[in-house]
């Protein structure tokens, strides 16, 4: 996650009008395609696998045209197959949507691409894919290579420090596709970056510039220095930096604001505040304008902006600043010191507690979410659900039948069948899709079992067997009146991805 960059507009516009006899970005298909690797000066490659009429393959196309034109020089080259022409290509490489873009170094190694789809994002990745995982540097080659990317960390130890060594390699290796790692033993250039052996410089193109690590060298101490030290103190949140910062594992705290300038202004005021709890709170700002229904599910009003939340990730609890008070410096100051000293309480967003629970699915909200799934003595099976789901809407009368057999059986005081709107109720689990379901064991709440099979009753069923306390066998008999729908061909597949992925960034960014 770094700062954001120049807007790309311009020059993406020229990018996608760009001749087929301009474009650094080569058409391989089934015939030219080991030809092509067998080049001599052909090393490493960036693939994309694509369908002309996918949407984000037309979006990604000035931005690979732009990191083509740009990796060339660097001997990175970038090719794409028309998975539309080239089935039997595609089929051998995985290809199972589009856009799919794979990593090659040579046709015998080759490797899923992880970084984001736009040019930076493209460059700064095969880049790193070029160098090895730690790059040996000496004082000629130093000062260019801590410039090489918006986040470099070099490595300063000697030559005999065979710990330091494995340590800081051991590191590079698992980040190498995030950041970029060089080392030297050079004492006097050690000594010019103000630095003794052994330490560690996180040089950054933002904020004050650079962070020592001075520490005893260790994996997790080095690991969580480089992802905290490389998180700017008042960042951008938006589709490429969403995820970053939910994986972060550490409070998220949002400035949301409707205009650029509103959101510079307020992101400079923060600054001290950030810079005081860096590493225990993260702090972004947030586009109101495009992102602002994001704010309902911090439990903010979504029409009274700019305002100000902060979000525990890990506990999935929401703590929503006062939109009635002014968004300044000093109340927002106190109201993060009271949030890290334990003085208020999350906002909990929750439907009233049904008065009297209809039909045998039984109906949870926030407000009675542990008196129902964590009910010790129960098992619970639990389906989080969106009202506009249309899996959760096909699943419904299969869910209530499923209650049903279990409210008439042996085990109706031992097993609950249960469901919970989860975008109307706030819940302490961990949901990345809808339908979710998980079974909370009796005994056994703190380790619930995420279901991934057949949505049948019958298999749900063998599912609360073999994972309940209780073993809650039952016999059932599906009858099914519904027709066998037709495979999914791979454009059915895109363009419900498209669909699926278009209601994700509106609800999640």
């Amino acid at each position: 996650m770094y700062q954001k960059r120049v807007a790309l507009g311009l020059a993406a516009a020229l990018a996608g009008i760009a001749t087929a006899e301009s474009s650094n970005v080569t058409q391989l298909t089934g015939k030219t395609f080991d030809d092509f690797f067998s080049a001599s000066d052909v090393k490493l490659v960036l693939a994309e696998f694509y369908a002309p009429w996918c949407g984000h393959c037309k979006a990604l196309a000035p931005e690979y045209e732009i990191a083509a034109n740009d990796l060339i020089e660097k001997g990175i080259k970038l090719v794409k197959v028309d998975c539309t022409e080239e089935a039997d290509l595609c089929q051998k490489y995985d290809v199972e949507g589009y856009p799919t873009l794979k990593v090659f170094q040579g046709l015998d190694n080759v490797q899923p691409y992880e970084g984001q789809r736009k040019a930076d994002s493209i460059k700064s990745y095969m880049i790193k894919q070029a160098l090895p995982p730690v790059s040996i540097l000496t004082k000629e080659t130093h000062e260019d290579f801590k410039k090489g990317d918006d986040v470099v960390l070099v490595g300063y130890f000697a030559a005999d420090d065979k710990t330091s060594n494995e340590t800081f390699t051991s590191v590079a290796s698992s980040l190498r596709n995030v950041y970029m790692f060089g080392a030297t033993n050079d004492a006097a250039v050690a000594e010019a970056e103000g630095v003794k052996f052994p330490s560690i410089v996180l040089y950054k193109t933002f904020d004050e510039g650079k962070n020592k690590f001075e520490k005893k060298f260790d994996v997790d101490a080095i690991t969580s220095f480089a992802k905290t030290a490389a998180t700017p103190l008042v960042g951008e949140v938006g589709p490429e930096t969403y995820s970053d910062y939910m994986s972060a594992g550490v409070p998220l705290a949002y400035i949301f604001a409707e205009t650029e300038e509103e959101r510079d202004s307020l992101g400079q005021a923060f600054k001290p505040i950030a810079k005081k709890h860096k590493g225990k709170i993260n702090f972004a700002t947030i586009d109101a304008k495009q992102f602002g229904a994001h704010a309902g599910n911090l439990n903010l009003k979504t029409d009274k902006f700019p305002c100000f939340a902060i979000q525990d990730i890990t506990n999935n609890k929401k703590y929503p600043f006062d939109q009635e008070k002014e968004l300044s410096h000093d109340n927002v100051a106190k109201f993060v010191e009271e949030y890290v000293a334990g003085k208020i309480e999350p906002s909990i967003k929750s439907e009233p507690i049904p008065t009297k629970q209809e039909g045998d699915v039984v109906v949870v909200v926030a407000h009675n979410y542990e008196k129902v799934v964590l009910d010790e003595d129960k098992d619970v099976l639990i389906e989080y659900y969106a009202p506009w789901c249309g899996h959760c809407k096909a699943l419904a009368p299969k869910y209530e039948q499923l209650a049903s057999h279990y409210a008439s059986s042996e085990f109706k005081d031992k097993v609950v069948i249960a469901k919970v709107d989860a975008t109307a109720n706030d819940v302490p689990d961990d949901i990345s899709g809808f339908p979710t379901i998980k079974l909370f064991p009796a005994g056994g709440k703190t380790d619930p079992v995420t279901y991934s099979g057949s949505r049948t009753i019958e298999d749900l069923a063998e599912f609360i067997k073999e994972n309940g306390k209780y073993k809650a066998g039952i016999t059932i008999k599906e009858e099914s009146t519904e027709e066998a729908a037709p495979a999914a061909t791979p454009k059915d597949k895109e363009e419900k991805k498209d669909k699926e992925e278009t209601e994700e960034d509106h609800d999640e960014l």
